[in-house]
């Protein structure tokens, strides 16, 4: 403050003035700086499907594959964890995810809080044309708020707990078989590791979210959410003195795209590996090392 009167304002006063006035105009200010506290802000929220919070997890994205979540607001709870190439049918992807998510719980979101990524697009149109009929505060465009990632802080926190529970096995695992000259970042291989990979991963991510939704949370003094199972706090808000926000679902067939279970994003290609295990008997990988077996055997038969 003494620097910003001095070079702004043109104003020279004395260092213990300007401690002076600081001390008399903010006093709680004062008081936090010199504990060296963060002073953080606390999150609230109304119920569960209040808000639901969606984000896409981008470590593996070098490795050709993307993640997708959305966790409940209030419950903590993970509506949907799944995996999937990264390209231009990204959007798309999203979009089925959530629509598969409203259509297995039968609720739609009071709000959907999302960053500003183009992926989210198709999305966003889906919330607001489903809350378009309503007649709450945030019915129509406002069911929907774009954020940085920064401020999408229920989805953000959880990937750090992801990544440590998680995927830095399978960041290391890829970086292993890229340092052993078995992936080199091609269109090819990044194909190749989804086809031998993407459901053993997949099956994962299931067993990520079934565990996580089952676990407790203690309760902590900086949110104003309780603690408890997400699967509990999720179905039973009346319990914990709250309500359920959620909107009952409508008709979402009309927003159902075609989406076909393509690992390879790549018809002829995934064709091609599937004749090659049928041709050399080879079997669909179940565990992390019959798929990295499967993509060594099949680089070497494709000549990658």
């Amino acid at each position: 403050m003494w620097l910003t009167l001095k070079q702004k304002h043109g104003l020279h006063v004395k260092r213990e003035t300007v401690i002076r006035m600081l001390r008399e105009l903010n006093p709680l200010g004062t008081l936090s700086r010199t504990r060296r506290r963060f002073v953080r802000r606390t999150y609230h929220s109304m119920g569960p499907n209040d808000v639901w919070h969606v984000d896409g997890y981008d470590k593996l994205k070098p490795f050709g594959i993307g993640i997708s979540g959305c966790i409940d607001g209030f419950s903590r709870k993970i509506m949907w964890l799944k995996c999937g190439p990264t390209n231009k049918k990204e959007p798309e992807v999203i979009k089925n995810n959530f629509i598969d998510c409203i259509r297995n719980y039968g609720v739609i979101p009071m709000r959907l809080r999302t960053d500003c990524g183009t992926e989210n697009g198709l999305m966003e149109s889906v919330q607001c044309t489903l809350r378009h009929d309503h007649r709450d505060y945030y019915a129509g465009a406002k069911s929907h708020m774009f954020g940085s990632s920064m401020s999408n802080q229920r989805i953000e926190s959880w990937w750090s707990i992801f990544r440590k529970q998680r995927t830095q096995f399978w960041m290391d695992l890829f970086a292993d078989l890229r340092d052993h000259g078995h992936f080199n970042g091609t269109h090819e291989h990044q194909c190749l590791l989804r086809f031998c990979f993407m459901t053993v991963l997949q099956a994962d991510l299931v067993e990520c979210v079934h565990l996580w939704n089952r676990h407790r949370i203690r309760s902590s003094r900086l949110a104003s959410c309780l603690g408890g199972i997400p699967n509990e706090l999720y179905s039973l808000p009346h319990r914990f003195g709250s309500r359920d926000c959620g909107l009952d679902e409508v008709s979402t067939h009309i927003f159902r795209g075609h989406q076909t279970e393509d690992p390879c994003d790549d018809p002829d290609i995934n064709d091609y590996y599937q004749q090659a295990m049928q041709q050399h008997g080879l079997q669909h990988p179940e565990t992390w090392r019959a798929a990295s077996q499967l993509l060594i055997t099949l680089k070497g038969i494709a000549g990658l």
